[in-house]
């Protein structure tokens, strides 16, 4: 089956609040996502630490009405059903604060920050498009070099937000170093 891959938008806001409040977590509530793709946004952790749902879902609207957030959705039909949030790491401050270890100093870098497909979606190859679209976007913008943070030791589907490590590693990038729970990859454009 084909699924369509669009950019996120003001256009797209509904969209993406459709996916993550009634799409993404229907068979598995418990695993729901009160960070609504804020987290890599984040100032400081004092900032992070005091966020809600509430505020998240607010920050994320913002962010997304005045452009600052970039991803990408995938659709069945109109069907929102797969997520990927990417950016270069100048605007991605919680990457450097959460993963320290990890991200890099260069901020013309970008991170692939989160996948999260819908569940009945997953195992379609839909992140692995998702993947794709992201490098043929942030190729064509110029950028250089691409980076994530897969989770390592842990194949849940709960826990792969990242992406899965072999996703990365089927699409050329590299380990270039491993921490005690996620893996440092990047792939030159």
């Amino acid at each position: 089956m084909q699924y369509a891959i669009r950019s996120l938008s003001p256009q797209r806001v509904e969209d993406f609040f459709t996916f993550f409040e009634h799409v993404a977590f229907a068979e598995h509530p418990e695993w729901g996502c009160d960070c609504f793709c804020c987290f890599f946004h984040a100032a400081s952790r004092e900032a992070w630490d005091a966020c809600t749902r509430e505020s998240n879902m607010a920050m994320a609207r913002e962010l997304i009405i005045s452009g600052r957030m970039r991803g990408l959705l995938a659709y069945d039909g109109e069907k929102p059903v797969g997520w990927c949030h990417f950016d270069v790491l100048k605007n991605l401050p919680g990457a450097r604060l959460f993963y320290g270890g990890l991200a890099s100093a260069d901020d013309g870098k970008a991170l692939i920050a989160c996948f999260t497909i819908a569940q009945g979606y997953r195992r379609r190859g839909i992140a692995s498009a998702l993947l794709q679209h992201v490098l043929d976007d942030l190729k064509a913008q110029g950028v250089r070099q691409v980076e994530a943070y897969p989770v390592i030791g842990n194949e849940s589907q709960e826990h792969n937000y990242h992406g899965p490590l072999s996703m990365y590693l089927k699409q050329g990038f590299t380990v270039v170093r491993k921490l005690k729970d996620h893996a440092l990859v990047e792939k030159t454009l």
